[in-house]
């Protein structure tokens, strides 16, 4: 397919399109899940000591850091060194991408996390961000600040749409592209947005994450 970068990801009329498809999105979807998120919470505060809520910088539509929120899936105040190594092994092409990319044993994750990662049920809280006008439903998945510091320059244009909770990367081939493969995937995305596009994903995410393709 012939890409063509435009200068601005989208006219006003897609977002506030989209803008509204997000709030409504979100309402709706938490009127639903809400009794969902009170197990959840329970279950985290059952399993292990510390707060219920994950909290982390990520980096945002033009390089504006936000809190991003999850459910805490692993031991409170674990150290983040092995998973900075690990990023760093795949950015460099270190890993092999056909056994998966997301970091596997991890021993920092909790009974309760290793389930609710396995069905992004830890995502959840981000409906947060959303409402807030951090985050969309749909886009570019909000990377840490240290995965962002190894940026080559032409990974930075996803950094031209708002982040979101689901995506094209991840409704295709998630675990089993490289870095560079998952950043052009995203970069396609915005390079061909629409409002369609957006229902597409988000009718695919649930199927891929049933699949476990759309996990971690």
């Amino acid at each position: 397919m012939s890409l063509r970068f435009r200068d601005t990801p989208y006219t006003l009329t897609q977002f506030i399109l989209k803008r509204t498809m997000d709030c409504v999105g979100t309402v709706l979807g938490m009127v639903v899940i809400l009794p969902l998120m009170g197990i959840v919470a329970l279950a985290i505060r059952l399993d292990s000591p510390g707060p219920i809520f994950f909290k982390q910088k990520r980096v945002g539509l033009n390089g504006t850091l936000f809190d991003m929120y999850k459910f805490r899936s692993m031991y409170h105040n674990v150290d983040e060194t092995l998973h900075r190594q690990h990023i760093a092994a795949y950015v460099s092409g270190q890993l092999d991408v056909q056994s998966g990319v997301k970091l596997k044993d991890d021993p920092r994750v909790t009974r309760v996390g290793k389930f609710i990662r396995r069905l992004s049920i830890d995502e959840l809280p981000q409906l947060f961000n959303v409402l807030r006008g951090e985050m969309s439903l749909v886009g570019p998945r909000p990377l840490p600040i240290y995965e962002v510091e190894q940026f080559d320059l032409w990974h930075s244009e996803r950094l031209k749409f708002l982040p979101g909770m689901t995506g094209l990367w991840q409704v295709t081939a998630r675990s089993q592209v490289s870095f560079d493969d998952q950043l052009r995937l995203d970069i396609r995305y915005i390079q061909n947005y629409s409002i369609w596009l957006d229902i597409k994903i988000l009718l695919l995410t649930i199927p891929a994450v049933i699949s476990k393709r759309g996990a971690g």
